[in-house]
């Protein structure tokens, strides 16, 4: 005799479900709303993060809960990248029509995603929130939060804030939400199953959760940027920028410098730069204490990770007063891949530098880092050599060629270059990512078209086939 089998729902799948439900109801009214209304709570929403109180606030928590970065530059942080979306953001349309092409017989319509899950790392747990919070808000969308457990505290207040915001313009509260705590893994891929649209900033694991999940999803790559200082290049330029964009935060960021490729004739012209920029050179014994440190069993060391220079220090017992008092740590090197772990991602202010003959051996070694890690990303060069820039742009497996510029400033938007201001910066198949570009507005919606009949034209064979057959015969 048969017997029916009643499976009971997890507490995960319970709870996840309960949290969507209130989502799809705010995303049901909200998806209404005009491109005016829209607008409005995205500057809410923007507010939320950018008031000088609350910024200084969440900085000191992310730091304080998480043990990574530093308050100042969290606080920079957030209030730039905020700045700079809405930037981006402001006269965007969203909803409704949002182009038309006569001559195509197209007009194209914008549309929610519905609610989006979005999981975010402890490395920016105030900054990475709001950019996808603001994004999807733009669209019309719902989001609910996946953060890291360091980064929790942090997401919780920035929730708080917007909430509060929310309620000042009248806008359902339902529509930004987080899993409660503690986030477990459980929950947080329960929360990508349901969901009607996965973004994913943070560990390989998690941007493959996502892609697994059977839910559309933007991941990004792993980072693990190198830059290549030319023959023709201002050395205390690229080492005025290479410097300052290392150790912001203490190099949470993944566009921060990994690697630096410098060619014979300017090393030690650029060695001395970077030393006046707070540089610290070590010597082989020291390389070799320091790499026991920061790679355990030839993994990066979390104890290591967003830490200043003077931590990692201590950590290490390297006590040499100029090391201990550096602004960043650096290292030689000459290979890549596993049995070089300075070569990969460091997520600290230690910088790995590479000394190349010519602009064909810093190619191939650019090369062989991405081999081994970073490939997809982003790569940079300071030269006034333009086929050297094209060169990295038609060959290099990275979908953004930075062209004298901070990386950390430059990868993800800047006010002094054409790029979207993002955290999450997709890296093409090359990087195991369904997107190349920088994370934006455009990711978070729908487009349905109407299509129109247009004059037809029909070509003829000769249009399509005549070179080809004179060049080759029928």
């Amino acid at each position: 005799m048969a017997t029916d089998t009643i499976t009971t729902p997890s507490p995960a799948k319970e709870t996840v479900a309960q949290l969507l439900r209130r989502a799809r109801a705010a995303q049901n009214i909200y998806g209404r709303y005009s491109q005016q209304q829209l607008d409005e709570v995205v500057t809410a929403a923007g507010w939320a993060i950018m008031q000088p109180e609350r910024n200084r606030l969440l900085a000191e928590l992310a730091v304080k809960d998480s043990g990574l970065g530093n308050v100042p530059d969290k606080i920079a942080k957030n209030h730039r990248k905020t700045l700079g979306l809405l930037r981006d953001l402001k006269g965007a349309r969203s909803t409704g029509i949002i182009a038309e092409y006569p001559d195509r017989g197209i007009t194209e319509i914008a549309r929610p995603a519905g609610v989006v899950a979005a999981a975010v790392p402890s490395t920016n747990p105030g900054a990475t929130p709001a950019n996808n919070i603001i994004n999807a808000l733009k669209c019309g969308n719902a989001v609910v939060l996946s953060p890291s457990p360091k980064g929790y505290s942090t997401c919780a207040k920035l929730v708080e804030y917007i909430h509060a915001e929310l309620e000042r313009v009248g806008a359902p509260s339902d529509l930004v939400q987080m899993l409660p705590s503690p986030v477990t893994r459980e929950s947080s891929t329960e929360l990508m199953k349901q969901a009607d649209l996965v973004v994913v900033t943070g560990s390989q694991n998690n941007v493959r959760a996502g892609y697994s999940s059977g839910t559309p999803a933007l991941g990004v790559g792993a980072g693990n940027v190198a830059v290549i200082v030319d023959d023709s290049a201002d050395v205390g330029d690229a080492a005025a920028k290479i410097m300052a964009s290392k150790i912001f935060d203490h190099a949470t960021s993944c566009s921060s410098e990994n690697s630096v490729i410098i060619h014979a004739k300017v090393y030690d012209a650029t060695l001395t730069a970077l030393a006046k920029q707070g540089g610290a050179l070590l010597t082989a014994a020291e390389k070799a204490t320091l790499q026991k440190t920061m790679f355990p069993g030839g993994h990066l060391s979390p104890a290591v990770t967003a830490q200043s220079v003077r931590r990692i220090c201590a950590i290490a017992g390297l006590s040499r007063p100029d090391l201990v008092g550096a602004k960043c740590l650096l290292v030689e090197e000459t290979g890549a891949g596993r049995d070089y772990p300075f070569s990969g991602e460091k997520l600290s202010p230690v910088l790995t530098l590479y000394r190349a003959s010519d602009f064909d051996h810093a190619f191939n070694i650019m090369r062989g880092i991405y081999d081994y890690m970073g490939n997809g990303h982003s790569c940079g060069i300071y030269t006034e050599n333009e086929d050297h820039i094209r060169r990295l742009g038609l060959e290099m497996t990275v979908c953004r060629v930075i062209v004298k510029q901070a990386h950390t400033f430059a990868t993800g938007g800047s006010f002094d270059n054409g790029l979207p201001f993002s955290l999450s910066m997709g890296c093409g198949t090359w990087g195991g990512n369904s997107f190349s570009d920088n994370l934006n507005y455009r990711h978070f919606m729908n487009i349905t078209r109407i299509v129109r009949t247009i004059p037809e034209y029909t070509p003829s064979e000769e249009d399509l086939f005549g070179p080809f057959w004179k060049k080759h015969g029928k």
